[in-house]
C-alpha cells in the first residue's frame, strides 16, 4: 500500500473537540482539516469504537487523506461510547439518530464546513448513514456505506432465516464491553469516574435484549430502511465484499434505491477495500474522493465507473490460504440486470427418499465464521462438512457458467418433529473432489412463509421449503459439479435445535434457481482500479495475532472452538502505546464454542474480554464474562462485569436471563 506524503493541502488535526448536544450531553469528535481551503464539504464517521485509541490507527490514514484532498474530515463517537458522554442504550436507537442529526447540524454550521455533509462508515457506521439519510436531514448530501445492512432481521449479526446466530453473542459481548469502558480522565477530569460507574451499571444486556425478539418485529423493522427505500434521496455509493457477512445489500440497494447509487462489491471480508483481504486490495480512498467530489462540489465524474462493478471469482483454482482470490473485475449496467437469468435444476431423477441424518456439529470444522475479518476465519475446504450431510449433485458442467446473484434451493421436506432447522450449502466440486463453498443459507422451518410469525411444521408432512442463498459471483468451469449440501445444523455458525430431528427429502422435488450471467465483453474494457494508497498514520503498535483452534476430544464427538486474540505472555491483555497522548491500551478477547454432535442440547458458548487503559499511575480494567446455553425450550444467558481502578475493585455486576422460544 502506498502511503501518500504530500497532498495539495496540508492537514491540521484537533485531537479532540466537543459537539454539544440539546439535551446538555457532549460526543466527543476528532477532526482533521485542510489548512487555507476556506470552507469546505464536511465527510464524517459517526461509530462506537473509540476514536482516541481502537480505531487511531484506521482513522487517520482514511480521514487525513480525505482532508488532504481538501475536505473536513471529521470522525464521531456516539453518545456512551469512547470518550462521549452517556450511556449507551442500544444499536441505532431514537437517541443515537437523534444526537446524529444534531451533530450534522453543528457541523455544518462551522466556520470551516461550507453547510454540505457527506456520511461515511463500514459496519455500524454503513447502518447508521443509510439510516441519518432516510431521515432527510437537510446538510447530508450523499453516503458511502460499507459492508452494511438495510435489513436488520435479515442480514445482521443476530439471526439468519429465523435461526439464532453465534454472533448475536460474540458482538453482544464487543458491545458490552465498548459500552462500559471509561472516558479518558484528560479529556474530561474526574467526572470520569462518575460515568464509568453509570456506563457499568446502566448498560443494557444487549445479547438477551436481542434474543427476545425472535421474529421480524418492530424492534427490528425500525431502523431497516429496505422498509421504506423511498425515504432515502441523497446518492448511496454502496460497498461489499463477497467474503462478508453483509454482501447482500449492495444489489438490494441497488434495485430498492430511485436516486443516484453504484455499487461495488470485491473479494473482501467485513473491511475497507484498501485493507482488502482476501484481496486484491483496491483504492478505496480514490474513489471516494470521486464520489465526494461529485455530490458535495458538483463535480463531473474524473471516471465513468459502472452502476455495478462485480468481482467474479474464478473456479478453477482453490487458494485454501487465503491469498488473493482468483478472478477477475466485471459490471452491470444497472441491478437487477436482464442479461442475468435464472436456470433451473432438478438436483435428483425419481428415486427414493433421503434422510438428513442430525450431525450437530456440522460446521466446526469447515464452516468459517459467519463474519470473516481477514483471512484466517474464512470457510476450509468442504468434504468434511459434505460427508456429515445429505449431497445433491449435477451432472458435469459442459460449459462455463458465471453465477451472478442470489441462488435459491426449493427442497420437498418433511420432518419428525414439530421444529427443526435447515442448512443448506451450494458448493463447486472440482474434478480432483476438492469442495469449494460458493454460498449457504439457513432457515428455521418454523418460518418457511415468512418471518413475522412462527408456524411449527406438522410432523410427517411434506412441505416444499424455499430457502434462499447469499449472493454470490462466481464462474464454474466445465468438467465443475455443482453440488447442494444439505444439513440439520451449521454450528457455530447458528444455534442448533435442542432436541435431535430427522428431515426426509424427496429429492425428486428438490430444485436450485441459478442466476446465471451473459458474457459481457465490454468487462475487458472496464476501467481499471487504482492500487490503494492512504494518508500517514502513527505507527500502530505490534500486537500478538489471532489464534483458532478447533479440537474434537478423542475418543468422543465432542467439538471445541477456540480463539484468542490481543493477549500477552502473563495472561493480561497486550498493551500499545498511543505515543500521541501518552495512553497504554490493551484489549484481550477469548471466544470459546463446544458442541457434542451426538447431542445439540449440549452446545454451549463461552466470551471473555479484559480491556485496560493506562496512564502513569492511572490504570482501569474491564473483565466481561458471557456465557449462553441451551435449554430444552430456549437459552440462558449470564454476564459478569469486574471493574478495577489502581487494582482495587470498584465495580461489580451480574446479569442472567433465560429466555424461552421453544426446542
Amino acid at each position: 500500500m502506498r502511503v501518500v506524503e504530500a497532498f495539495p493541502y496540508v492537514v491540521r488535526e484537533i485531537e479532540h473537540t466537543w459537539i454539544p448536544l440539546p439535551d446538555g450531553c457532549r460526543l466527543s469528535a476528532r477532526v482533521w482539516l485542510p489548512e487555507g481551503a476556506g470552507p469546505v464539504p464536511a465527510i464524517v464517521e459517526y461509530i462506537p469504537y473509540r476514536k482516541r485509541d481502537d480505531t487511531r490507527w484506521r482513522d487517520e490514514p482514511m480521514h487525513g487523506y480525505f482532508a488532504g484532498h481538501g475536505y473536513a474530515a471529521v470522525r464521531v463517537d456516539v453518545r456512551g461510547a469512547g470518550a462521549s458522554d452517556g450511556v449507551l442504550g442500544d444499536e441505532y436507537s431514537n437517541e443515537e439518530w437523534a444526537d446524529g442529526l444534531a451533530a450534522l447540524r453543528w457541523l455544518a454550521s462551522q466556520p470551516w464546513c461550507d453547510g454540505n455533509v457527506g456520511l461515511m462508515g463500514k459496519s455500524w457506521g454503513g447502518i447508521n448513514a443509510l439510516q441519518l439519510a432516510s431521515l432527510r436531514p437537510p446538510e447530508l448530501k450523499c453516503v458511502i456505506t460499507v459492508c452494511s445492512t438495510d435489513d436488520r432481521w435479515s442480514t445482521d449479526a443476530h439471526w439468519m432465516g429465523g435461526c439464532l446466530l453465534a454472533e448475536n453473542l460474540t458482538w453482544g459481548s464487543v458491545l458490552q464491553t465498548l459500552s462500559m469502558r471509561p472516558q479518558d480522565p484528560e479529556l474530561v477530569g474526574a467526572a470520569w469516574r462518575e460515568t464509568w460507574l453509570r456506563r457499568i451499571h446502566e448498560a443494557p444486556f444487549y445479547a438477551a435484549r436481542w434474543l427476545r425478539h425472535p421474529t421480524r418485529d418492530a424492534y427490528w423493522k425500525r431502523g431497516s430502511v429496505c422498509d421504506a427505500y423511498d425515504r432515502i434521496e441523497v446518492p448511496v455509493l454502496a460497498v461489499g465484499g463477497w467474503a462478508d457477512a453483509y454482501a447482500d445489500t449492495v444489489p438490494r440497494l441497488l434495485a430498492g434505491l430511485s436516486g443516484p447509487r453504484r455499487g461495488w462489491v470485491g473479494p473482501w471480508a467485513h473491511v475497507y477495500p484498501h485493507n482488502g483481504a482476501p484481496g486484491p486490495a483496491a483504492g478505496f480512498l480514490q474513489v471516494a474522493l470521486r464520489w465526494w467530489d461529485r455530490w458535495l462540489r458538483g463535480m463531473p465524474d474524473a471516471v465513468e465507473e459502472p452502476t455495478y462493478r462485480i468481482w467474479m471469482h474464478e473456479g478453477g483454482a482453490h487458494r485454501p490460504d487465503g491469498a488473493d482470490a482468483a478472478g477477475r473485475w466485471v459490471a452491470e449496467k444497472g441491478w437487477p440486470s436482464p442479461r442475468v437469468q435464472v436456470e433451473e435444476h432438478r438436483l435428483a431423477s425419481a428415486g427414493a427418499a433421503r434422510v438428513v441424518v442430525p450431525w450437530t456439529g456440522l460446521g466446526a470444522r469447515a464452516g468459517g465464521a459467519w463474519c470473516p475479518f481477514g483471512v484466517a476465519d474464512l470457510a476450509a475446504e468442504q468434504s468434511p462438512d459434505d460427508g456429515e450431510s445429505c449431497v445433491l449433485d449435477l451432472a458435469p458442467l459442459s460449459r462455463r457458467v458465471e453465477l451472478l446473484g442470489a441462488p435459491e434451493v426449493t427442497l420437498r421436506l418433511r420432518c419428525d418433529e414439530p421444529f427443526g432447522m435447515v442448512a443448506v450449502r451450494l458448493c463447486d466440486v472440482h474434478p480432483d473432489g476438492t469442495s469449494v463453498r460458493v454460498s449457504y443459507g439457513l432457515l428455521d422451518l418454523a418460518f418457511r412463509e415468512g418471518f413475522e410469525a412462527r408456524r411449527s411444521p406438522e410432523p410427517g408432512r411434506d412441505y416444499d421449503v424455499r430457502v434462499p442463498l447469499r449472493h454470490a459471483a462466481y464462474a464454474f468451469p466445465p468438467g465443475h459439479r455443482l453440488r447442494v449440501a444439505v444439513s440439520t445444523s451449521y454450528w457455530p455458525v447458528a444455534w442448533p435445535a435442542s432436541k435431535r430431528f430427522r428431515l426426509t427429502l424427496d429429492p425428486a422435488r428438490c430444485s436450485l434457481r441459478l442466476p446465471v450471467r451473459a458474457a459481457r465483453p465490454e468487462d475487458a474494457r472496464l476501467p481499471a482500479l487504482p492500487p490503494p494508497e492512504v494518508a500517514p498514520a502513527t505507527d500502530m503498535p505490534e500486537e500478538p495475532g489471532a489464534t483458532r483452534e478447533i479440537r474434537r476430544e478423542p475418543g468422543s464427538a465432542v467439538y471445541t472452538s477456540c480463539v484468542r486474540q490481543g493477549w500477552g505472555a502473563d495472561g493480561e491483555p497486550h498493551m500499545s502505546a498511543v505515543e500521541p497522548i501518552g495512553l497504554e491500551t490493551g484489549w484481550g478477547i477469548e471466544d470459546r464454542f463446544q458442541i457434542d454432535s451426538a447431542d445439540p442440547a449440549s452446545a454451549e458458548a463461552s466470551v471473555r474480554h479484559v480491556a485496560v487503559s493506562r496512564r502513569g499511575s492511572w490504570i482501569a480494567r474491564l473483565e466481561v464474562s458471557l456465557e449462553q446455553r441451551r435449554t430444552a425450550d430456549g437459552y440462558r444467558l449470564s454476564c459478569d462485569v469486574v471493574a478495577t481502578e489502581g487494582g482495587q475493585e470498584v465495580a461489580r455486576r451480574r446479569m442472567e436471563e433465560e429466555i424461552p422460544l421453544g426446542p
